[in-house]
């Protein structure tokens, strides 16, 4: 089960990367245009909202899991830039981690 969801994760950035390549070289406008037009519209700047929100709930994860906090810091400090094709890249790396620290289920 693990390593199913690793390659989702690794496909998934994979895919998203791809995507970001894909729409800097058809969109027709710069980076600082697209973002300008994001922040315009409402449903535009929940959504930054949200992915903000995920990338810091998603800092505190690796920062607990994390078992070198150098190491975390390098996966933490380039998410606001890198988004989820990073997140995917550190959930891919450790999610075998993830899963085994977890405590026994209690009755």
């Amino acid at each position: 089960m693990t390593a199913s969801f690793r390659i989702i994760a690794a496909l998934g950035a994979i895919a998203l990367a791809l995507a970001i390549v894909w729409a800097g070289m058809t969109a027709g406008q710069s980076l600082s245009e697209a973002v300008g037009w994001l922040v315009s519209e409402p449903w535009g700047v929940v959504s930054l909202i949200d992915l903000y929100l995920g990338f810091v709930l998603l800092a505190i994860l690796i920062w607990v899991f994390e078992p070198s906090k150098l190491i975390a810091l390098v996966f933490i400090l380039p998410l606001p830039v890198l988004g989820n094709v990073w997140s995917a890249v550190w959930l891919a790396w450790r999610l075998g981690r993830v899963i085994a620290s977890r405590a026994p289920a209690r009755e």
